[in-house]
This record gives C-alpha cells, sequence and structure tokens, in this order.
C-alpha cells in the first residue's frame, strides 16, 4: 500500500505542478499581451504628446522674455503706485489738519465775534436804553405833575393801566 499511496501522491503532485505551469504560460501570454497593448499605447502617446511638448517648449522659450519684461513692469508699476499712493496720504493727511486748524480758529473767531456783540448789546443798554428809559419816566412824571399843577384833566390812557402802551416801547 505503500507503493499505491506514493504513486497517488506523485500524480496529485504531477497534476497540481501541471496546473501551476498552465497558469503561468496563460499569465504569460496575458502579461505579453498587455505590454504590446501598452507599447502601441505608448507610441500613440509619443506620436501625439512630443510634438506638442515641443511646440509648448518652443512657446515657453519664446515667452519667456515677454514674461519676464510684463514681471518687471508690473514690478515697476506696483512700486510707483505704491510711492504715489504714499504721497497723495501724506498730502490728505496735511490737507486734513491744515483745514482741521482752520475750522478751530474759525470757531474761535465767531466765538469771540459773539462775545463781542454780548458785551456790546450789554453796554448799549446799560448806556442808552436804560438812561432813557429813565428819562422817559421823568419825562412822564414831569408831565403828569405840570397838567396836574395847571389843572387841566388827566388824559385816560388807551390800555387803562395809566401809561400807555406806546410809550413804554422806544
Amino acid at each position: 500500500m505503500d507503493d499505491n499511496l506514493l504513486r497517488i501522491f506523485i500524480a496529485a503532485t504531477t497534476f497540481a505542478i501541471l496546473i501551476q505551469a498552465g497558469i503561468l504560460i496563460g499569465l504569460y501570454l496575458a502579461v505579453r499581451k498587455s505590454t504590446a497593448r501598452l507599447e502601441a499605447l505608448a507610441e500613440e502617446v509619443k506620436s501625439r504628446v512630443l510634438p506638442t511638448m515641443d511646440t509648448v517648449q518652443t512657446f515657453l522659450v519664446e515667452t519667456r522674455p515677454k514674461m519676464d519684461a510684463i514681471s518687471t513692469n508690473v514690478l515697476e508699476s506696483s512700486t510707483l503706485v505704491r510711492n504715489q499712493l504714499a504721497r497723495f496720504d501724506a498730502t490728505l493727511t496735511d490737507t486734513l489738519d491744515r483745514a482741521r486748524l482752520q475750522i478751530i480758529r474759525a470757531d474761535e473767531l465767531l466765538n469771540r465775534t459773539m462775545d463781542k456783540v454780548e458785551e456790546t448789546s450789554e453796554v448799549v443798554h446799560k448806556t442808552v436804553i436804560s438812561p432813557l428809559r429813565q428819562l422817559n419816566g421823568l419825562m412822564t412824571a414831569i408831565s403828569t405833575g405840570v397838567e396836574v399843577f395847571l389843572g387841566q384833566k388827566r388824559r385816560q390812557p388807551k390800555n387803562g393801566r395809566g401809561v400807555e402802551q406806546d410809550e413804554m416801547f422806544i
């Protein structure tokens, strides 16, 4: 039985090796077929992309100096704009400071003028209007006294209080 068993194991091993060899041959053929497809695809890519790459490279070589000039111009322009904005900011700040100072001065002038007008009004009131009222009162008293002394009938005021309204207003 040992001999039969050994033959069965050898046959099974041979069968397994043949199956593995078949699988390996199938893998080889599949890889070879895939490699052929990939090589064809690589050739197609080369034939289409390489001319495009050459065109792109030529374009980049030709436009590089222009791009360098553009970037230099943009850099110089941004520097000029930044300097002009700084000058404009300084000018605007100076103008605003001066305007603020002038507004303060105008406000002070207006306040002083209003104070002078009030002082002048008070002085005019004290020196002109008050003496005129006093003089008016004195004249009314004298005329009333003279009327009473001369015996004339006393005037009847229009508003009923003793002094006509128009006489009080100057």
